[in-house]
């Protein structure tokens, strides 16, 4: 059966579905049993004849729905939060890791570019930092404490400011995806360009070993979560110009939604590098083995999180759809 025939055989069923599921609406437990045997039933059908559709990943949000709302118990709501990043998010992230591919692709295409801009223009970095930014850290460097900015504000008051600013940044990320995809895209590579050039502008001063363990205590995790933002931001764009089967105002919805998950995902992360950025990274002549570690520790958990924990949750879901209809 072509994809547009299934979903057209089937859509209405989905939709007052969704409707039962957003609106909170009370279904006996043999309807909404009944219901979820055949969501999954066509979740398994659209896995097996198309894969990597709009339709799978549609189905894959709704069957995640109504599992949580079988098998809901109120014991547990005050540990909704908790599921919401350990089981629903990972599940539901495991349908758009493709995104989150494209935009680490963009961002490491970003960092070259700045990278050679830099090396074959001594002004590029000006027009990047800023003359004032540049300066400053020149001064540093020549006082033999290149990452001494990260010295000169309150603990708390740097915490704050860039906890915040960052969450904006990943904010403005998704977005500018109601720009299309090349809206995220356009923030992830400037982003991607000013760490390129900013790196190299050490490397050229001949401390970028040092600039390095300090700067990525906080960077890894802080960079890494930019682009997960600019991975909801192409979510976004994609829903808006590649709608496949669904018009197009229910696509936008269906990738806000999604592309918003992504985005609430990021926020312990941003609360945690604002915290290394705001308390640690002032520290810039701990022992290096101990930068090592954290910057390991650091990408260790955006690596797990984001690759390979998402699947391992689908599997472990997949397994027990199976049991559920056995």
């Amino acid at each position: 059966m072509r994809e547009a025939a299934f979903v057209k055989q089937n859509k209405e069923k989905w939709i007052e579905f969704e409707r039962a599921m957003d609106a909170k609406v009370s279904l006996t437990p043999d309807h909404l049993s009944n219901l979820y045997i055949q969501l999954t039933n066509d979740l398994a059908y659209a896995q097996t004849y198309y894969p990597n559709s709009s339709t799978l990943k549609y189905l894959n949000s709704l069957a995640s729905q109504a599992h949580q709302k079988i098998y809901k118990n109120k014991k547990e709501s005050r540990n909704s939060i908790i599921k919401f990043f350990f089981h629903d998010f990972p599940l539901f992230f495991s349908s758009y890791q493709k995104e989150f591919l494209y935009a680490v692709g963009a961002f490491l295409i970003a960092i070259f570019i700045g990278t050679i801009s830099t090396l074959n223009d001594d002004s590029f970095v000006r027009l990047i930092l800023s003359d004032a930014y540049v300066n400053q850290t020149l001064e540093n460097i020549e006082n033999g404490n290149p990452t001494a900015i990260y010295q000169n504000s309150g603990e708390g008051s740097m915490f704050l400011g860039i906890t915040i600013n960052n969450i904006r940044v990943g904010m403005l990320c998704f977005a500018l995806g109601l720009l299309t995809s090349l809206g995220a895209l356009y923030v992830i590579l400037t982003n991607g360009i000013m760490v390129g050039a900013f790196f190299t502008m050490f490397y050229q001063e001949g401390v970028s070993l040092d600039s390095w363990r300090v700067i990525m205590l906080h960077g890894t995790i802080e960079l890494s979560v930019i682009v997960v933002c600019g991975a909801a931001g192409i979510i976004l764009g994609n829903g808006i110009l590649f709608p496949g089967t669904y018009e197009r105002r229910r696509s936008f919805i269906v990738a806000a939604k999604a592309g918003l998950k992504v985005v609430i995902s990021t926020i312990p992360l941003f609360i945690t590098a604002g915290f290394i950025e705001g308390f640690i990274t002032r520290y810039a002549f701990m022992p290096p083995v101990l930068n090592w570690i954290i910057i390991a520790i650091s990408a260790a958990i955006i690596i797990w999180y984001y690759g390979f924990y998402p699947q391992f949750v689908k599997r472990k879901n997949e397994q027990d759809l199976h049991r559920t209809q056995n």
